[in-house]
């Protein structure tokens, strides 16, 4: 199941690390590649002697050997995934708050592949309100967070905090590659962020969109196999993600026209963007002064994407839109998706608290051209993503 895949298993100071011995054999007896990085600390709890030996790598633990640091950058590109099992509160903080200070974290910090975090630590470091905020950041960063068992820990208390079993993560791993191929050679549209509208050279009509949720999708997608190209409205968050064609644009006429430009060519489409209704009728070549108490504004609209893209659709696209509704939301949204043509519409709304602009968490219904429809509580946006993208391929492509 595992065979050819490049894994870097990464160990931190841990009575858990006894736990990566039984993993590595597990992913080695499964054909995987596996390189090991070490944290000063973690060599106190393992042996590097022992690892080498059944991973038939050397092991790698200082930052500053000058072989480990001419090749950490590419190790982070060489892998198909890094998993850092267990990991300690200590690495996640440091994790979460961008510290580099040893091999692992420049790893970590450099890599390119999805990252896989095991936590291991006692029921109280992991409820502390601390552990709880870099967990979140780190699962907003698009790393999986590994579920913690329960039962008896190092301290000799009973609670949360056991690194998940070497069995339970290979079977993750096992559903995970299934899963990573399944949009395998599909060409896919998302469209992410804000539109501004021009008023002036300085002033425009926009939202607060933050496009975070049209870039988790393209993770996501590209996670699955898929050729993703992304139209990205003019976001505050920074983006540079390997393997995903961006084309950044500003108006919607702009986002209009790329989405055009390659529409033809897609699989699928998803349609995340929160693009203005309106824009100005006449944009001003110069700063508009203040002249008066009032000042009026003519608008127009802007072109309807998600309608405009309905029309053209063929029988082999699949075509998502999203819908942000303050009331009557599953009547609304149904009629959306009537009207232009949709296959799925993503529904959230004002009303839910964590959910919409400006958050790393949202909460959507997903309604289905078929009548279909599944509500999903409050998630961070990369689990979003993935319901999102599993209910168009059970849908679509199962």
């Amino acid at each position: 199941m595992l065979k050819g895949k490049k894994i870097v298993l990464g160990i931190t100071g841990s009575i858990a690390a006894y736990k990566s011995i039984l993993l590595l054999r597990l992913l080695v007896k499964e054909g995987a590649e596996v390189k090991i990085l070490l944290t000063p600390a973690a060599r106190d709890f393992v042996s590097p002697l022992t690892l080498s030996t059944l991973s038939k790598h050397p092991v790698l633990s200082e930052l500053f050997d000058e072989q480990s640091w001419s090749n950490h950058v590419m190790l982070g590109r060489w892998a198909d995934l890094m998993v850092i099992a267990p990991a300690s509160c200590n690495t996640i903080a440091k994790m979460a708050h961008g510290d580099c200070d040893n091999l692992l974290l420049a790893v970590y910090l450099s890599a390119t592949c999805p990252v896989w975090i095991a936590p291991a630590m006692d029921d109280d470091m992991w409820q502390h309100p601390a552990t709880r905020q870099n967990l979140d950041k780190l699962n907003s960063f698009g790393n999986r967070v590994l579920p913690v068992g329960t039962g008896e820990l190092a301290s000799g208390l009973y609670g949360n905090g056991r690194m998940t079993e070497p069995e339970q993560i290979l079977a993750l791993l096992h559903e995970y590659f299934e899963k990573q191929h399944t949009l395998a050679g599909k060409r896919v549209l998302v469209t992410a962020g804000p539109t501004y509208e021009a008023l002036d050279p300085v002033r425009f009509i926009g939202n607060h969109s933050s496009g975070k949720m049209g870039i988790a999708l393209a993770r996501q997608l590209v996670h699955r196999g898929a050729d993703v190209t992304l139209v990205l409205g003019p976001a505050s968050v920074a983006f540079n993600e390997q393997g995903i064609r961006l084309r950044r644009v500003v108006s919607a006429q702009e986002m209009y026209d790329a989405c055009h430009d390659v529409f033809a060519e897609m699989d699928i489409a998803i349609l995340s963007a929160a693009v203005a209704d309106f824009t100005p009728v006449q944009r001003a070549s110069q700063k508009i002064k203040k002249d008066g108490e009032t000042m009026m504004l003519e608008l127009k609209r802007t072109p309807d994407i998600l309608m405009s893209l309905g029309q053209k659709k063929s029988d082999r696209q699949v075509l998502v839109g999203f819908a942000l509704e303050t009331e009557n939301e599953i009547s609304n949204a149904r009629g959306k998706l009537e009207r232009k043509n949709a296959d799925m519409i993503v529904l959230n709304s004002l009303n839910d608290e964590g959910a919409g602009f400006g958050y790393d968490t949202n909460k959507v219904t997903i309604l289905h051209r078929d009548g279909d429809r599944k509500e999903f509580g409050i998630q961070s946006k990369e689990d979003v993503a993935k319901n999102i993208i599993n209910a168009l391929i059970e849908k679509h492509y199962a």
